[in-house]
């Protein structure tokens, strides 16, 4: 048996490391290390509450609206405050939009690339893929980072700043919307719509979104040339390697629910492994029996700590290791759309489980889907109703925020007492993903995406990083 290191990993958000055990030819093992420290948990400690809307955004600088808007559900529910509807559209447009803005940069800046290596320069599809996607110089860099900053205007306009704004507010948000604000929101959302429709899928948005299973996308993916659109493009790369066949997981999906509403949220709460269950918040439990830190339990995040044991035996990383229920779960676009029941990403999965293919789609579909929500959302705003409400935070309470990231999902757990911030918590979806074992030796979802993984051959190294960037990781999130 061969041991391999691989890592830092480029064009990933923070610090990477994975120690694969190769056998005949294959992973047989693999270790996950989130190798960076961060201690947001101890700086909180002993702050006013209302701080940590200033400090936690500052956890990451590409999902920090996720992290202020899961502060501010935490510190409303602490208050026991119901924002008003203005408030809660602003909200969800501010998340959508940071969403929206990581997918789009993950697939055309982190994941494409990689099939622009020489190590394919033999595929059929790969002058295509090298002309859109090779890093720094293909088409797609400009045109998608243009586009991108175009699209978070939205943000400035709703927000003042990105990243971390502070506009996000336990009773709304801060910032209320003109009329005229309103209008400039729908065109740079129709603006965002014509770049998707033309480049990114060469089709309307809501075609992409009613696809409705394996056959419609083989069908839709064979009625266009590969080059028609990155979508298509990809679709193809996938068919020729086979991606379906590569990182499945636990097939095990949990999502919080995404874009609260006015009685149920945008994309549904709850568990699937072939059949939905509903989301039970109390059964997460924080092992880290392999990780650096120290605790003689698990742990559900309201009673957990963070106490740095870096010379800790048997431990290979700083991130803990969440369960729900003692499961192995996974999260992020797929699990949204799965436990939501969306019939494409329900149909991949139920053939070939969660894999480079199905995430990748699911990351895709979510911007088709959401996009057209977000029209919607902007059109119900009501310039002159109030987007706040004030309240008092009592001297002991304590309050949960969970919302859904881009990357999946993401929880705050906070503890007050005499006014101070006692416990504050925070698992971020690559927690869940990039987990290491747990005290029953079960590994993280990456590690068992990883087990299978061609090594040794050569294209092996390259589809490791396949497996990993599918997942979407922001490593910075991770530990705290």
């Amino acid at each position: 048996m061969t041991r391999v290191v691989v890592g830092p990993f480029n064009r990933v958000e923070g610090d990477l490391e994975v120690t694969l055990e190769v056998e005949g030819g294959s992973v047989r093992s693999a270790q996950v290390n989130s190798t960076l420290f961060r201690g947001f948990e101890q700086i909180l400690a002993g702050k006013a509450p209302l701080d940590a809307l200033a400090l936690v955004p500052r956890i990451c600088g590409i999902c920090s609206v996720a992290q202020s808007a899961a502060a501010a559900q935490a510190l409303a529910a602490a208050m026991r405050l119901r924002p008003p509807e203005n408030g809660r559209i602003a909200s969800n447009l501010m998340t959508a939009t940071e969403n929206l803005a990581d997918h789009l940069t993950h697939f055309h800046l982190f994941f494409m690339p990689d099939f622009a290596r020489p190590a394919y320069a033999r595929r059929s599809w790969f002058p295509l893929v090298e002309r859109r996607f090779l890093a720094m110089r293909g088409t797609a860099s400009a045109e998608v980072l243009g586009a991108r900053a175009r699209f978070l205007e939205i943000m400035g306009i709703l927000a003042g700043k990105w990243p971390h704004t502070l506009s996000l507010q336990p009773g709304g948000s801060s910032r209320a919307v003109q009329p005229a604000e309103k209008i400039q929101i729908l065109v740079l959302l129709r603006t965002f719509r014509t770049f998707l429709e033309r480049a990114v899928f060469g089709d309307e948005l809501e075609r992409i979104g009613a696809l409705d299973g394996l056959a419609a996308l083989e069908a839709w993916r064979d009625g266009r040339p590969a080059g028609a659109s990155d979508f298509r493009l990809f679709l193809e790369i996938a068919r020729d390697l086979e991606l379906s066949k590569l990182g499945r997981a636990t097939d095990v999906f949990m999502s919080y629910g995404a874009y609260r509403q006015a009685e149920a949220p945008r994309f549904a709460a709850g568990v699937f492994d072939g059949q939905l269950a509903s989301l039970d918040e109390a059964s997460i439990r924080e092992d880290v029996s392999h990780a650096w830190l120290l605790d003689d339990a698990p742990r559900h995040p309201a009673e957990g700590a963070t106490r740095p044991s870096p010379d800790k035996a048997g431990a290979y990383s700083w991130c803990k290791a969440p369960r729900l229920g003692g499961r192995v779960v996974e999260v992020g676009a797929l699990a949204r759309q799965v436990v939501d029941g969306h019939p494409l990403a329900r149909d991949l999965v139920a053939r070939t489980g969660g894999n480079v293919l199905s995430r990748v789609v699911a990351r895709l579909l979510d911007l088709a889907l959401v996009v057209p929500e977000m029209e919607r959302w902007v059109l119900s705003l009501e310039p002159g109703a109030p987007f706040c409400v004030l309240g008092e935070l009592p001297d002991d309470c304590a309050g949960v925020g969970m919302v859904e990231a881009a990357r999946g999902s993401l929880g705050h757990w906070l503890t007050v007492k005499r006014g101070r911030m006692h416990g504050y918590q925070i698992v971020a979806p690559t927690t869940w993903n990039f987990s290491p074992r747990d005290a029953d030796g079960r590994p993280g979802a990456l590690e068992q995406a990883l087990v299978g993984t061609p090594a040794g051959e050569r294209e092996a190294g390259v589809l490791v990083q396949h497996v990993v960037r599918s997942f979407d990781p922001c490593m910075v999130c991770t530990v705290h």
